[in-house]
């Protein structure tokens, strides 16, 4: 049990066995690969490819087959940084762009191209370059759709034999020079204030054809009542005059009550300062005989007199020889 040489035999047979367990171990851990999901694995074997490793598990031959940094196989969203670029009409404009990329062929993108994403880059910086230097400025900042098509084309052609697919270009931001965004501000201004100026000349004139056509209306409903009460009041007083007219033929009324209300009607005919000069009916004799014989002989004389002057008086005034009234 105390030999040495027993020892160090047991030794040295424990010592092997833990080195090929631990080979073992180190030979399955190197067999065995999980690729995880939306992953692709390139297996060279002996320096050449060998296959690409699918997403699960998969067996190597260890110390044979290595496998190379995995690669990603889900839509990529590329940011690159502004880029300047010319346009048609020489001004220098700063332009981001952003590619949606995705790896179709792991192999392709991993012996065709040393770094896909810098080529990507470079190829998206000429060719927008190539697109916008065709176009000015105002064209540029209206066509970014147009511009995004050709851009997602050309890189498309472009990368597909490095195993890659351009899904999407985009122009995030268009940014001009300073002295151009000034000008342009004073433009967009110089254009509100043309079109408030016209909005308020039209505000104004459809408010004068509105106040202009309420007037028409009212006056024309003004005249329409007027007219209106016109009428009513003339058929009033005819429907009165017919009322007096039978009122008095009916109640059979003597020569001296008709005498005396015309005597009480003539006072009426003086009234108003237009009023200079006015006639008295003939008939004003008749009805001051009428009246005198109401009232006896004395009254008649009286009443005869007074008629007798206010003739002469309303006689109007005889004109001498140069046409003037004396």
């Amino acid at each position: 049990m105390n030999d040495p040489a027993a020892l160090v035999t047991t030794t040295v047979v424990w010592v092997i066995i833990a080195i090929i367990v631990i080979f073992v171990l180190v030979t399955l851990f190197r067999a065995i690969r999980i690729i995880p999901q939306a992953r692709a694995g390139v297996v060279e074997r002996l320096g050449k490819y060998h296959r690409t490793l699918l997403p699960g598990l998969n067996v190597l031959v260890p110390f044979i087959d290595r496998v190379r940094p995995l690669i990603d196989l889900r839509e990529q969203v590329i940011t690159f940084p502004p880029q300047p670029v010319i346009t048609e009409d020489n001004l220098v404009v700063s332009i981001d762009t952003v590619v949606y990329l995705q790896v179709t062929d792991a192999r392709a993108a991993t012996y065709e191209i040393q770094n896909y994403l810098l080529g990507v880059e470079q190829l998206a910086t000429t060719t927008l370059r190539n697109v916008v230097g065709g176009l000015n400025l105002e064209e540029t900042l209206t066509s970014r759709d147009a511009i995004n098509g050709k851009l997602r084309i050309v890189l498309d052609e472009a990368t597909g034999k490095w195993g890659i697919r351009v899904g999407r270009v985009e122009l995030k931001a268009i940014d001009p020079p300073v002295s151009i965004q000034d000008a342009m501000e004073k433009q967009m201004r110089a254009e509100r204030d043309r079109r408030a100026v016209i909005l308020t000349a039209e505000g104004t004139k459809q408010s004068q054809i509105l106040n202009a056509e309420g007037m028409r209306q009212a006056a024309i409903l003004q005249a329409e009542g007027a007219a209106k009460a016109a009428v009513l009041r003339a058929e009033g007083e005819a429907k009165a005059i017919e009322t007096v007219f039978n009122a008095i033929h009916e109640g059979d009324a003597d020569p001296k009550l008709l005498a005396y209300q015309y005597l009480l009607t003539l006072p009426k005919i003086a009234e108003g300062n237009a009023n200079k000069l006015w006639v008295i009916p003939s008939e004003l004799t008749e009805a001051l005989k009428g009246f005198g014989a109401a009232f006896g002989p004395r009254a008649a004389a009286a009443g005869a007199a007074s008629a007798a002057t206010a003739g002469a008086a309303a006689q109007p005034p005889a004109a001498n020889g140069s046409g003037v009234v004396d």
